[in-house]
C-alpha cells in the first residue's frame, strides 16, 4: 500500500527535512505551510526533485475548521494518509522575564504549538481509524527539550511545548489500540531560522560542554530521526519520547 504523509511546517527547516527524508522512504508528501508562505512552492519543488510525489497544502493550522477539507485534498490528489508529522511551530514574540509575557504572545503559542496539534491529530485519527492495518500508521510530532527543561526568558513557549508533550503521550494512549503509534520528538540546540539569532551563543554553549556531543544539530539530522519513525524502523514503540538533543538533558554532576 501506497504510504501518505502531511507534514505540518514544512517549507523550511525541520519540516522540509523531514518532507525530504519521507520522500526518500518513499512517501508521497503533502507539505503544509501559511497560505502567503512564498517558501512553500519552492518546498514542493524541492522534494519533487527527488522524485517523490509532493504537494502544497497551504493553511494555517490554527483555522481548526479547515483541518477536515485539508485532509479530504491530499488524499483525494495523493491517496489515503497513513502518517502525519506535526512539526508546526512558533516562537516567542520577545525573549524576556517572564512577569512581563504578552497575553498575545502566550495564546499565540499556545494555539500553533498545541491546540492546532491536538486537533489535527484529532482529524487524522477520525480519518483513519477503521482502515485495514497492512501499512504502518503513525503520528510524530515535533515539541521540544522546552517541553522538560525551563526556559526563563521563553516561558510561553516552554509550556506550549510541555502540553504538546502531553498530548503526545494522551493520544499514544488512545490510539495505541487503533493500530496507530504516536511518537514525540524534542529537538535540543537545532540551527534553524527559529534559533537563528541565537545560534551562535547556542554552538559556544554546546561546544563548552552544555551537550554531551559538544555541537548544534541539523534539520537533516532531524528529518532523519522522524523518517525512520514513520517508517515503523522501532518496531513494538508508541508513546517513546526521542530526546533529538546531543545529550543535553541527560542529568549528570
Amino acid at each position: 500500500m501506497k504510504r501518505v504523509a502531511l507534514v505540518t511546517g514544512a517549507s523550511r527547516g525541520i519540516g522540509l527535512s523531514a518532507a525530504k527524508a519521507l520522500a526518500h522512504e518513499g512517501f508521497a508528501v503533502a507539505l503544509n505551510g501559511l497560505p502567503d508562505d512564498a517558501d512553500l512552492p519552492v518546498a514542493v519543488k524541492t522534494v519533487r526533485a527527488l522524485g517523490g510525489d509532493a504537494l502544497a497544502v497551504p493553511m494555517n493550522v490554527t483555522d481548526l475548521a479547515a483541518h477536515a477539507a485539508m485532509i479530504e485534498r491530499i488524499e483525494t490528489e495523493l491517496g489515503p494518509l497513513t502518517t502525519l508529522v506535526n512539526n508546526a511551530g512558533v516562537g516567542v514574540m520577545q525573549r524576556g522575564d517572564p512577569l512581563e509575557v504578552t497575553e498575545a504572545s502566550y495564546d499565540r503559542c499556545q494555539a500553533v504549538n498545541a491546540k492546532a496539534m491536538f486537533f489535527l491529530t484529532q482529524a487524522f485519527a477520525r480519518r483513519v481509524i477503521g482502515r485495514e492495518r497492512n501499512v504502518f500508521h503513525a503520528i510524530v510530532n515535533v515539541t521540544s527539550s522546552n517541553a522538560t527543561a525551563v526556559a526563563e526568558p521563553r516561558a510561553e513557549y516552554a509550556m506550549s511545548k510541555a502540553a504538546a508533550a502531553m498530548a503526545s503521550k494522551t493520544w499514544a494512549v488512545r490510539l495505541a489500540r487503533e493500530g496507530i503509534h504516536v511518537y514525540d520528538v524534542q529537538p535540543g540546540l537545532i540551527a534553524t531560522d527559529m534559533t537563528a539569532a541565537v545560534i551562535d551563543s547556542y554552538r559556544a554553549r554546546a561546544e563548552a560542554g552544555l551537550t554531551l556531543l559538544p555541537r548544534v544539530g541539523t534539520p537533516d539530522e532531524m528529518g532523519t530521526i522522524i523518517a525512520s519513525l514513520a517508517s515503523g524502523r522501532l518496531p513494538y514503540t508508541t508513546g517513546q519520547v526521542i530526546s533529538a538533543d546531543g545529550g543535553l538533558l541527560v542529568p549528570r554532576f
